[in-house]
């Protein structure tokens, strides 16, 4: 019963109507193989959940197994049986060493800002909601780290540390938690100056899937740079939850500079935009920010933020370091964007003005889901080396022109990465597949310029179609082993990432 209602769920939640056929023949083939037989969330279970965590910490729910099995993407709920909320990572060891005895699915939650279907339960199972474990553990100012636990968000812990001068910068533009971006290795749009996660990250508290408790640096350790073992703290970093829960992080901080300035730039073409940003990285200015807007996204921010724009393909510029410094740097941005045809330069020191162009630009999301009501949306999120950036930004416009489909575009292009937001009619199978071919043909194209399909949302269940063709067999086949070895009864965020028929038999599905 249990692996019917499980492929049931995976039946909807990865293939369109006209395919059900196939997909029932691949079904049946599955229930004769040997996919794993997950256990039963039943009473006895609940009763020994709550041993672990009291009763007030476990819920069944309608809401919150619904509220814990979606995230921002269009991938439907497919919620977990129960939820249950610990307190520490005692906790969540007790309660994996259990799921894990049991074989019962485990999907961990963050806050939910994912676009990759990467918290839905599509087995049911347990969801390890992680919000109440909110303990800044210790902030080392003179060290430059701090450690925090996994309900921990970024906005959290800036709040703690600004009155010391200090910021964590990784900003992926969401409430999103200090762990949950180590899952997916977050970045956002101050990657181009400080990185993505992955540079930022010191040290790792893990839970694997039986329960053991694993620091990837070693406890309580965090120096700035280590060649000791493996590399264990990068390999949880982009695992999405299905190698282990990530219940602390040591990272990185960094002083928040003397002066900031913002700027716009608005332009006659993309190609001419994106020509200026090439130019400016290549001239070796410090940038914090570089944020490319296309015509169409910031008619959408115009009427959601108010911003009074020119609707035209604009630069989003964000400068910091000392006063003078600051003012050099925009003095020779605004010359390079004049020499690409740039017009309406103009920049800002005061901290209103800074704050209502950035609040308007990660409010892009929002801004364009506002203009189609009711429908569902969907990001891609494509990555090139940055000599291959204006060709692919160019050939999207193209490829969306070709397919009918809209699409606005907002790129964190100081680093080579940009989105399309993609607007769908749940109950239109036609155009959620038309969709679905845009956003994989745009990663194909990405990927035959020597990018990538994900630069920071990672695979989930949206482009598991993709990771192979990306890394190769042989890098998939190593993924796989490290997956079987970590996780032998594949209990954790099953689907993500690798199918488990990709697991098992070895194709995909």
């Amino acid at each position: 019963y249990n692996e019917y209602k499980s492929y049931l769920r995976l039946m909807f939640l990865a293939t369109s109507r006209n395919s059900v056929s196939n997909t029932w023949k691949r079904f049946a083939k599955c229930l004769s193989g040997n996919l794993p037989a997950y256990g039963k969330v039943d009473a006895s279970f609940l009763d020994r959940l709550e041993s672990i965590v009291g009763k007030d910490n476990v819920t069944t729910s309608e809401s919150a197994r619904n509220l814990h099995g979606t995230d921002e993407s269009y991938h439907p709920t497919c919620a977990p049986d129960a939820v249950v909320s610990p307190l520490s990572t005692a906790q969540v060891s007790g309660i994996m060493k259990m799921c894990n005895d049991l074989k019962v699915p485990v999907t961990a939650f963050g806050t939910g800002t994912g676009f990759e279907g990467g918290v839905t339960a599509v087995h049911g199972g347990l969801c390890v909601a992680l919000h109440k474990m909110t303990e800044i553990v210790s902030v080392n100012t003179t060290d430059f780290d701090a450690t925090v636990r996994a309900g921990v968000t970024r906005h959290q812990l800036n709040d703690w540390i600004r009155a010391d001068g200090l910021h964590f910068p990784i900003d992926p533009g969401a409430g999103a938690s200090i762990c949950g971006m180590c899952a997916t290795s977050a970045s956002g749009t101050n990657a181009v100056r400080y990185g993505t996660m992955r540079e930022n990250v010191i040290n790792l508290e893990v839970v694997l899937a039986d329960g053991t408790v694993v620091h990837t640096a070693g406890e309580g350790r965090r120096p700035k740079k280590t060649s000791c073992g493996y590399n264990l703290t990068n390999l949880f970093v982009g695992s999405e939850g299905t190698l282990g829960i990530i219940t602390q992080a040591t990272v990185k901080l960094h002083g928040i500079p003397e002066a900031t300035a913002a700027a716009i730039s608005s332009f006659n073409s993309v190609e001419e935009a994106v020509d200026t940003v090439v130019q400016i990285l290549q001239c070796g200015l410090p940038m914090a920010r570089i944020e490319f807007l296309n015509a169409p996204m910031i008619a959408a921010c115009n009427n959601f933020s108010n911003l009074g724009l020119e609707v035209t393909p604009t630069l989003f510029l964000e400068f910091t370091g000392s006063a003078a410094g600051v003012k050099e740097q925009a003095l020779l941005a605004e010359e390079l964007c004049l020499g690409n045809n740039g017009g309406n330069f103009s920049w800002a020191t005061e901290h209103s003005e800074r704050e209502k162009l950035w609040k308007a630009r990660h409010n892009c999301w929002y801004a364009v889901k506002a203009q189609y009501p009711g429908k569902h949306a969907y990001s891609t999120d494509v990555v090139v080396p940055i000599s291959c950036l204006p060709e692919t930004i160019v050939r999207c416009g193209e490829l969306a022109d070709s397919m009918g489909v809209p699409a606005p575009i907002v790129g964190h292009v100081g680093d080579g990465n940009f989105h399309c937001f993609l607007l769908m009619d749940s109950k239109d199978d036609a155009e959620i597949d038309r969709i679905k071919e845009f956003s994989t043909k745009l990663a194909e194209v990405a990927q035959s310029y020597g990018g990538s399909c994900t630069g920071e949302h990672g695979i989930g269940l949206g482009k598991r179609n993709l990771l192979i063709k990306e890394v190769g067999e042989g890098a998939f086949d190593a993924m796989k082993v490290l997956k079987r070895s970590i996780d032998p009864n594949l209990i954790l965020n099953p689907e993500k990432v690798i199918s488990l028929n990709q697991l098992v038999y070895n194709k995909a599905f």
